[in-house]
C-alpha cells in the first residue's frame, strides 16, 4: 500500500489548519506558502476534506478554511480515507470487491486480513494532536 502525494498533503492541510485554529478562517493561499504546495493542487484536495465533513470553507474577503472539530477529534486514518479512498491492500478485501470464490481455499487470505487490521488500527489510533 502507497500512499499518494494527495493523502499526504491532506494530512499537511489538516495540521496546518490545526496549528492555526482560532484565528478563524484560513486562506488557502496561506496553507499552500506555508505548506510549499501548489494552491491550484490544494483546491482539489481541500475539496475532498470538505465533501468528507471534515473541514469547512468560506469565500469572499475574510474567507478560508477551518476544521470542523478539535484536532484531537480527528483519526489520521479517516483524512488519508477522504483523500485516497479505502485503503484496502488488496483487492478483494475492499468493502466493494465481489466475493472471491477462492476465499474459503485461499491460504493467503488471513495474511491480508491481518495485514489490514494492523494498518486500519495503527492510522485510527492515531489523532491529528499526535502529530502537533
Amino acid at each position: 500500500m502507497v500512499i499518494s502525494t494527495k493523502g499526504r498533503y491532506a494530512l499537511r492541510v489538516m495540521l496546518d489548519l490545526a496549528e492555526h485554529a482560532g484565528e478563524g478562517p484560513i486562506p488557502l493561499k496561506d496553507i499552500a506558502e506555508r505548506q510549499e504546495i501548489s494552491k491550484k493542487y490544494l483546491e482539489i484536495i481541500v475539496k475532498d476534506l470538505v465533501k468528507a465533513g471534515l473541514i469547512s470553507g468560506s469565500s469572499g474577503k475574510g474567507g478560508g478554511y477551518i476544521l470542523d472539530r478539535q484536532p484531537c477529534d480527528y483519526s489520521i486514518g479517516e483524512i488519508l480515507e477522504s483523500s485516497e479512498g479505502e485503503m484496502a491492500a488488496v483487492a478483494c478485501l475492499s468493502s466493494d470487491a465481489d466475493a472471491c470464490p477462492r476465499a474459503s481455499v485461499c491460504k493467503t487470505l488471513p495474511l491480508w486480513v491481518e495485514f489490514d487490521r494492523v494498518v486500519h488500527d495503527f492510522f485510527y489510533s492515531k489523532k491529528l494532536t499526535d502529530l502537533l
